[in-house]
């Protein structure tokens, strides 16, 4: 048995720390300093258990080195996304026109002190928010400005791990119907004088996309709304983004379609199939790839993963997605000539690599055992999208939980496949 040796000080202190307060460098080269200790130690491990021998102590330690790099690299990745935002300018409002700039105003008064619900209603009605207030309930509410959407919108990017990596769309209505083209129409090449054959008519497909409407209550006290510093649209999108962020983590992987998104790992073939023709996905379900062990992953299943995706279907952004306990499992892999399928990030603003690909940490995803899915590969932002519906609807409730005024804030959204031919996924079974 080896001697117990802690896990790298260097590594387990800096994770330890939030990751807007550390410098990406810095954090970079740390996790590449892990990377060379643990491949030092899992080289060690394996000369071990060829010459028939097992150290508990060893292992132990590769565990929690890999368990500091996963946080570690989940942490350069939140500084990424980060970063990236930075570089978008910031929506302000000022850009806004005048009657929507006077409506917030309006909008931010009654929010503070209950007064002016007449100038509201009536916006809502026949003024300037009325195109976003179609459908909406009228006792449920008024629809927030336009500001306030975005800021719950934006904070939801940072909460909710599927909204940095699909696609996102707004749209006005309940609902979202998109009309797929089965590439059925005939073509063909002709002489300048030729005559034209008839072709194929161009075949259609209707798909409607799975919506529902999140919900959160927070309460607030009348110091706060009392308080003009604080800027309340702010405060209250951070009251909600939480709550509404892990509903919709759930939801974009799993969600059943049943008054919320389809997430995206309801579309195997098995589930499209037993689904009434007219609701299956016209293009098709997501397509599977083995992974080569009955109850486990393996270097020559996430090869064949990358290969079944064809060539004109893999993207820049390309990526691996799995929960942090995959990666683990992953780091550990070697291919044929020795050489580690995981690889560090070595600058700001690349993640970590798995066979030149990134790898994305999606919290949510299934854990590796028999007949699970902890991988899908390719590029999920051309194979979901989400929809957000324009307008988050406020009701304003002073009496139920006194002295606290309760606002019960609510959003719709969407989800679904928009894509089956950029993504794989890994299926757990032998080949």
């Amino acid at each position: 048995m080896g001697v117990l040796v802690p896990a790298s000080p260097r590594i387990r202190g800096i994770t330890s720390v939030r990751a807007e307060g550390l410098d990406i460098k810095a954090m970079i080269e740390t996790v590449n300093r892990g990377f060379e200790e643990f491949k030092a130690e899992h080289t060690k491990e394996i000369s071990d258990l060829k010459a028939g021998m097992t150290d508990v102590v060893r292992s132990e330690k590769i565990d929690r080195i890999n368990e500091d790099l996963g946080k570690l690299t989940a942490a350069i990745d939140e500084v990424n996304v980060k970063m990236a935002a930075g570089m978008v300018p910031a929506k302000d409002g000022d850009n806004d026109a005048p009657e929507m700039k006077a409506y917030k105003a309006d909008f931010d008064g009654w929010v503070r002190t209950g007064e002016g619900e007449g100038k509201i209603r009536s916006a809502n009605k026949t003024g300037v928010m009325a195109s976003m207030s179609v459908g909406s309930d009228p006792d449920g509410g008024f629809t927030a400005p336009v500001e306030w959407d975005r800021q719950i919108t934006d904070k939801l990017a940072t909460v909710s791990p599927m909204r940095r990596y699909a696609s996102v769309q707004n749209v006005r209505g309940a609902g979202f119907k998109h009309l797929y083209n089965l590439h059925g129409a005939g073509s063909g090449w002709v002489g300048e004088t030729d005559a034209r054959p008839e072709t194929n008519t161009p075949q259609f497909a209707e798909y409607s996309f799975k919506f529902g409407e999140l919900y959160a209550n927070p309460g607030v006290t009348q110091t706060i709304l009392e308080d003009s510093e604080i800027d309340i649209a702010a405060y209250l999108a951070g009251e909600v983004d939480l709550e509404f962020g892990q509903q919709e983590g759930v939801a974009f992987l799993n969600g059943d379609g049943v008054n919320k998104p389809k997430g995206i790992l309801r579309f195997d073939a098995a589930t499209e199939t037993a689904l009434p023709a007219a609701e299956r996905h016209p293009l098709g379900p997501v397509l599977e790839v083995n992974s080569g062990a009955a109850a486990g992953l393996t270097p020559d299943g996430l090869i064949d993963l990358i290969y079944d995706l064809p060539s004109e279907r893999i993207t820049p952004t390309s990526a691996f997605y799995a929960n942090r306990k995959t990666h683990a499992a992953i780091r550990k892999m070697k291919d044929g000539q020795d050489n580690y399928l995981w690889q560090p990030p070595f600058q700001a603003g690349e993640p970590a690599q798995v066979l030149g690909y990134a790898a994305r940490d999606l919290s949510g995803m299934p854990d590796i055992a028999a007949n699970t899915i902890p991988v899908i590969f390719g590029d999920m932002a051309m194979g979901y999208r989400i929809f957000d519906r324009i307008g988050v609807q406020v009701l304003r409730d002073p009496y139920t939980k006194k002295p606290y005024v309760l606002f019960y804030t609510r959003k719709r959204v969407g989800g679904g496949l928009w894509n089956p031919e950029f993504l794989r996924y890994q299926r757990v079974a032998a080949a």
